[in-house]
């Protein structure tokens, strides 16, 4: 019966924000813009951190991580969502669902656990300075970076692999602009308790565990900062956790009010704006949150700048 149903459910069709084709082209304009400056922000700041050797220390190795994570975010969902805006017939394959529906949810998983591991990195930064190299060695680092890829990569895996067997057997049509899972929940006539228990718990666990570890951190944190002598000490190490905190607000806070909110509260107009957001608009105001105020970013860009220049 599922195999039945998958044959003939090829494929799903993704409508847009609006029926009004007018609105069509500004809006794929707004994307383009979106996607343009996120992938110039993220690989340029992934480039930055490898090429200047003054930003090979832990902090910018997870934000490099944290670039690409939110590069391969966007991407999933940018390129796919600009073409079907101006196209007639706008299909996304059954298997590209899947696909694009992996990919979003692994890189969530992942900035989630990147996001507690760069609290602690601070936590040690901050409250043991002369040990921190010591202790957030590049061996640890690597091991952190690959258990937060390899836990989000296998969570993925059995969470698709449970949509996959769901069978699809009424309307076609996903009301969103791309593949995500509580419209596809609708479009079943399979039981999704399994599905929606498992995210509920894996995600549940996941986002805990890290807002466990950025609180714990941040308290330390505070608590080391006050302590602090010089006010030019405590306004550096505030700069940098009041960034991080942005960061965690945005992500954290557009994620659970949109799936822990009834799905009655909103507009599928209102669930389509802020999924703009936390899919679209948090990955290209990262880099921007982190380096418009970081000093050793703008003297690395320089340094990068000024050995082009005189290169030539």
């Amino acid at each position: 019966m599922a195999g039945d149903n998958h044959t003939a459910m090829s494929e799903f069709i993704l409508l847009a924000f609006t029926d009004s084709p007018e609105l069509l082209v500004p809006i794929f304009a707004l994307f383009l813009v979106i996607y343009i400056i996120t992938m110039v922000g993220n690989l340029g700041m992934i480039t930055l951190i490898r090429i200047d050797p003054q930003l090979q220390t832990p902090m910018y190795f997870f934000l490099s991580n944290l670039a690409f994570v939110d590069f391969c975010y966007s991407s999933t969902i940018a390129p796919k969502a600009m073409e079907n805006f101006l196209s007639e017939r706008k299909a996304i394959s059954f298997a590209g669902c899947l696909v694009q529906l992996y990919v979003f949810f692994t890189m969530a998983f992942a900035e989630c656990i990147l996001l507690g591991f760069m609290a602690y990195d601070r936590y040690v930064a901050i409250c043991n300075p002369l040990l921190y190299m010591t202790v957030m060695s590049q061996k640890l680092c690597l091991k952190m970076a690959a258990g937060a890829y390899t836990l989000a990569f296998l969570n993925s895996m059995i969470y698709i692999t449970l949509i996959s067997r769901l069978s699809f057997c009424h309307s076609k049509v996903i009301d969103h602009f791309f593949c995500d899972s509580p419209p596809l929940f609708k479009l079943s006539c399979s039981d999704t308790h399994l599905n929606e228990n498992f995210i509920f718990i894996t995600a549940g666990a996941n986002a805990l565990s890290s807002i466990l570890i950025i609180l714990t951190s941040f308290t330390y944190i505070l608590s080391a900062i006050l302590r602090i002598p010089s006010t030019q000490g405590r306004h550096k190490a505030f700069s940098t956790c009041t960034t991080h905190l942005t960061a965690v607000t945005m992500f954290y806070g557009t994620g659970l009010f949109i799936y822990l909110q009834p799905s009655s509260n909103f507009t599928h107009t209102q669930n389509k704006v802020i999924s703009v957001f936390y899919t679209l608009v948090i990955p290209m105001l990262n880099p921007l949150i982190y380096n418009l105020r970081n000093k050793e970013v703008k003297a690395a860009l320089r340094r990068v700048v000024g050995r082009k220049i005189f290169s030539h």
